[in-house]
C-alpha cells in the first residue's frame, strides 16, 4: 500500500504525550522514521512525530566519529530505540511513553556495534566487529544477560516472530535456538548459515547464492538437521532477497528493495512463487529505516 502524505506534525518530548489517539479499529502506529533535519516518525495516519533528542551521527569523542548512529522500530511498529543525545545512552520508547535507558549500550562504539530488536521490542542483541555478541538484554525483566556458554563467539541471526526465541550461529557451523532467558532449546550442525526462524522454533530459512544478489533459499529442520532442496524465490527481474522472514502463522517472507521503495512478498515454499503483500515508496530523504529493520539494510540510504 502506498502510504499516504504527511498531514500533521507532532512534537515528541521526554514525557508522555498529551492525551490519546481517537479510538479506531486499527491502532495507530510507526509506519517508518526518516531523516531530514533531525529524525522524524512517520504513522500509519499519516501524522509525523520529530525525535529532537535522537543522534544523527556519532560525537566527536567516540571512535567513529561522523558515523550513522542506529535508529530503530520494532517489527508490531509500536517501539523506537535511538542514542540519546545528552548522554548517547541507547534508549527505548513508545509514542506515548518515557525513554528507557539502556545503559550498556553506548553511542561511543557506534561503528563497531550494532543493536537488533525483537519484533514486539522487548529484547535487544548487539553484534560486534570481533565478531561476536556485545550485548543481551531482556527489557521485560530490566536485566542484561550473561553471553551464553560464557563466549562472544556468536553470530545473531534473528528472532522468532513471537519474540520468544533467540537463533545464533557458533563456531563450526553449530546453530542453536536459545528461549529468552538464553537457555539452549535446540541444536543442530549445518552448512547453511539460516538468518529467520519461524514460530515452530524448528523451522529456520538460509538464503542461498551470491548474497546481497540472491533469489534462491533453502529451509532448514533444525530437529533433524536436514535441508530441503533449492527454492528459487520467482521475484520481478532487477529484485533480490533483501531480507528474509516469517509471519506468525508461519509463512515465509521476503523483503526486496525496488526502484521506488520497497515490497513485501509471500513465498511459496515449495514453488516459490512470490504473491505481492503491500509495496511502500520511499520518502525523499536521505535516510529512512522501515519497522523491523536492523541497523543497515539495502534500501536505508539514498544513493
Amino acid at each position: 500500500m502506498r502510504l499516504r502524505t504527511v498531514l500533521a506534525t507532532l512534537l515528541l518530548t521526554a514525557v508522555p504525550l498529551n492525551g490519546q489517539p481517537a479510538a479506531a479499529a486499527t491502532p495507530v502506529t510507526i509506519a517508518y522514521a526518516q531523516r531530514t533535519q533531525t529524525w522524524e516518525l512517520v504513522l500509519t495516519n499519516g501524522d509525523v512525530v520529530k525525535v529532537p533528542e535522537a543522534l544523527a551521527v556519532a560525537p566527536r569523542d567516540t571512535v567513529n566519529a561522523g558515523t550513522r548512529t542506529a535508529f530503530l522500530i520494532s517489527g508490531d511498529g509500536r517501539h523506537f530505540f535511538y542514542f540519546r543525545k545528552s548522554d548517547g545512552l541507547f534508549v527505548e520508547r513508545t509514542l506515548h511513553g518515557e525513554e528507557r535507558a539502556i545503559r550498556n549500550i553506548e553511542a561511543y562504539t557506534t561503528g563497531e556495534e550494532w543493536p537488533s530488536v525483537s519484533d514486539d521490542g522487548s529484547f535487544v542483541v548487539t553484534g560486534t566487529s570481533a565478531p561476536g555478541l556485545g550485548v543481551l538484554v531482556d527489557l521485560r525483566k530490566g536485566k542484561t544477560l550473561p553471553l551464553p556458554g560464557g563466549t562472544d563467539q556468536w553470530g545473531f541471526a534473528g528472532f522468532s516472530p513471537d519474540s520468544n526465541r533467540l537463533l545464533m550461529e557458533g563456531v563450526g557451523g553449530r546453530v542453536t535456538v536459545f528461549d529468552r532467558g538464553l537457555r539452549t532449546r535446540l541444536r543442530s550442525k549445518t552448512r547453511l548459515s539460516p538468518m529467520a526462524l519461524a514460530n515452530d522454533y524448528v523451522t529456520a530459512a538460509a538464503p542461498v547464492g551470491s548474497w546481497p544478489k540472491s533469489r534462491k533459499l533453502r529451509l532448514l529442520n533444525l530437529r533433524t538437521g536436514k535441508a530441503s532442496g533449492t527454492v528459487t524465490v520467482r521475484l520481478p527481474r532487477g529484485q533480490y532477497v533483501d531480507d528474509l522472514d516469517f509471519d506468525k502463522a508461519g509463512r515465509l517472507i521476503v523483503r526486496s528493495k525496488t526502484r521506488t521503495g520497497v515490497a513485501v512478498y509471500r513465498v511459496s515454499k515449495t514453488t516459490g512463487k512470490a504473491t505481492p503483500l503491500r509495496t511502500i515508496t520511499r520518502p525523499d530523504v536521505k535516510v529512512w529505516v522501515l519497522p523491523g529493520d536492523d541497523d543497515y539494510e539495502p534500501w536505508t540510504e539514498k544513493k
